[in-house]
């Protein structure tokens, strides 16, 4: 979505709002350096979104600024992605009670992923377990160590993946 600066009260609108503003006027598709002038706006251009510096931040947008080229750019800040706050039930809830409930998805979600993943190995070796097939000690072996890979003491974050035979 294209957004403009307004030179006159350096507010952030998007194209279709300062198409609004001006419903009167007939403007182009294409706003060139003129069609800009005329409005008095400035376009803000893309800029990468940085990384969170931690596992707890987070990084959101944060108005424009403008860079060393005169250019106005996207600007962002980070933040902890956590605070203490007390919910409707007037119960309050700490830091790290949500550092705790946020972990335990994040490894909820990448043990489901980890799950589909050996199950899709194991599907690969489904046809040797047919009944007039008779399967190598080494597919058993390479079978059972599929089934037991949530068993593995850094499940799910850190999987020592069995070779196939």
């Amino acid at each position: 979505m294209a957004e403009y600066r307004v030179r006159a009260t350096g507010e952030v609108k998007s194209k279709d709002q300062i198409l609004l503003d001006n419903k009167n006027m007939s403007l182009p598709k294409v706003w060139t350096a003129n069609v800009c002038d005329a409005l008095g706006v400035d376009p803000v251009l893309a800029s990468q979104t940085p990384a969170p510096s931690g596992n707890y931040k987070t990084v959101v947008r944060n108005g424009v600024v403008q860079n060393a080229d005169g250019n106005w750019i996207e600007a962002w800040v980070e933040r902890e992605m956590f605070t203490e706050y007390t919910d409707e039930n007037g119960d309050v809830q700490t830091v790290a009670a949500q550092k705790t409930a946020y972990d335990t998805a994040n490894t909820a979600a990448l043990a489901a992923t980890e799950r589909a993943k050996r199950t899709a190995l194991l599907m690969e070796t489904d046809h040797y377990a047919l009944a007039d097939v008779t399967m190598t000690d080494a597919m058993k072996t390479y079978r059972q160590a599929l089934r037991d890979v949530p068993q593995q003491a850094g499940f799910p974050s850190s999987i020592t993946w069995p070779d196939k035979p």
